[in-house]
């Protein structure tokens, strides 16, 4: 398997994902990762953290599926499901090959903040083991999109 890259989706301060106001990210139960908290900018790309197939994939929430069978999760603010779909665009459809960087949806930071919820991005190594996680990047540092942020090692 080797190593996967994951890139930041969208630029913004790195975070833990124990920061993140979810208990579900917070407590990892989905699998270990970080958190982005993205630039407060009106429209704002949401871009692919790596290549691979888009499997599951809602207004506010996407992931992919690698070559080799891994799963990356990117989640567009919290709780975001409850705007059902407003302020999003999509770019993708289901079971579309996408390349690390290409855009995947468009939100708006600005209006879910103003919306009383938190813009909060975890991106999360679906079903991972936390210590086949490096971060590249220091919590509380500023990556832009694109910019590696977690190599992801699996036997």
């Amino acid at each position: 398997m080797g190593v996967l890259r994951l890139a930041s989706p969208v630029p913004g301060t790195l975070r833990p994902l124990t920061a993140v106001p979810d208990p579900v990210f917070a407590q990892q139960m989905v699998g270990p990762g970080l958190a982005i908290d993205p630039d407060r900018t009106g429209r704002q790309d949401v871009l692919a953290p790596c290549d691979g197939v888009v499997g599951a994939l809602h207004p506010h929430a996407f992931a992919l599926e690698t070559a080799d069978g891994r799963a990356v999760l990117v989640h567009v603010g919290i709780d975001t499901v409850s705007l059902a779909g407003q302020g999003f665009e999509l770019h993708v459809e289901r079971g579309q090959r996408v390349r690390a960087g290409d855009r995947v949806l468009t939100w708006s930071p600005v209006d879910v903040a103003a919306a009383g919820l938190s813009v909060m991005c975890p991106v999360v190594a679906l079903q991972g083991d936390p210590h086949d996680l490096t971060l590249l990047a220091a919590d509380g540092e500023h990556v832009s999109a694109r910019q590696p942020v977690v190599e992801w090692t699996a036997g």
